[in-house]
């Protein structure tokens, strides 16, 4: 058995879940422990059940088992002299391992943020319906609608702007800020083939997008809060024409669930600090220097 641990934001477990679909595919038996990777998290729940996705969760006996955590005194005595024999693998790099793909017993812990990871067509095209919400299914507000019929009259890009959480103390010097520089070389990229280009910004910080993006054709999206307010954006965004990413799995999703393959992808050069991410990139992504 394979078991994967969920864990992180709704981007992430996006990309658990994608890695979750493809060794299904492949004809593994696979489970996935939404419990353990949030027993220390204050800040984040499983989501995925907000798509309208289920999937096989792990039992706690099955959890304890495939990572030799029984606490027993004759485990415990047999772990002192034999050391523990789990079959727990931690990611310890972000580029594409293939052998993950040939496992049959594992506890998989990481964040597999690569397309690689499922690149079986038949995979994609279930990956996509799966995350490929209808509007109607989510967004219940004028704003929301106001917003998509922008977004499909226009030549729109989403921009993605990720800061409040990045410059928290445990994170600095792990995650990069996406800087002023990077955001305005990715628009005149934009403005060189499309001129007529309408910029959408999705944000946690919208003082500072306020304060750098001016203009009638930059629009700041500013839902209302609620349940589904995370699933909202990433619908919006995908809706856009072309996109501008930041170095986060959430706007990685909304790009690649809306690249139809003759828009911009264009993505920070440097993803994170303490880690090889080559394979995060797709193909068509373009990197500008961040």
């Amino acid at each position: 058995m394979i078991i994967i641990q969920l864990k992180g934001g709704l981007g992430n477990q996006m990309f658990q879940y994608a890695l979750y679909r493809e060794l299904l595919h492949r004809g593994k038996e696979v489970k996935i422990d939404d419990e353990t990777g949030f027993e220390n998290d204050r800040l984040r729940v499983p989501v995925l059940q907000r798509f309208g996705i289920e999937y096989d969760r792990a039992s706690r006996e099955e959890i304890v088992a495939i990572t030799d955590s029984k606490m027993d005194i004759f485990s415990r005595i047999k772990r002192k002299l034999f050391g523990r024999q789990t079959s727990r693998i931690d990611e310890t790099e972000g580029m594409f391992d293939p052998g993950i793909l040939e496992l049959n017993d594992a506890y998989l812990v990481g964040y597999w943020q690569s397309e690689k990871y499922f690149a079986t067509p038949e995979v994609i095209a279930q990956i996509r319906e799966a995350f490929g919400r209808r509007p109607q299914e989510i967004m219940h507000d004028s704003v929301s609608w106001s917003t998509l019929q922008q977004i499909e009259c226009s030549e729109s890009v989403s921009i993605h702007v990720r800061r409040t959480d990045y410059l928290d103390q445990e994170h600095i010097g792990i995650h990069n800020i996406c800087t002023e520089n990077y955001y305005k070389n990715a628009i005149r990229m934009v403005r060189e083939q499309h001129p007529n280009a309408v910029f959408f910004i999705f944000t946690d910080d919208k003082e500072w997008c306020r304060e750098h993006f001016k203009g009638h054709n930059f629009i700041n999206v500013e839902l209302q809060e609620g349940e589904n307010t995370d699933i909202a954006d990433m619908i919006l965004m995908s809706r856009c024409r072309h996109h501008i990413i930041a170095n986060s799995s959430f706007s990685w999703w909304a790009a690649w669930l809306g690249d139809t393959g003759d828009g911009l992808l264009i993505a920070p050069e440097r993803w994170i600090n303490n880690r090889k991410m080559d394979d995060i990139y797709t193909d068509r992504m373009i990197k500008v220097e961040v």
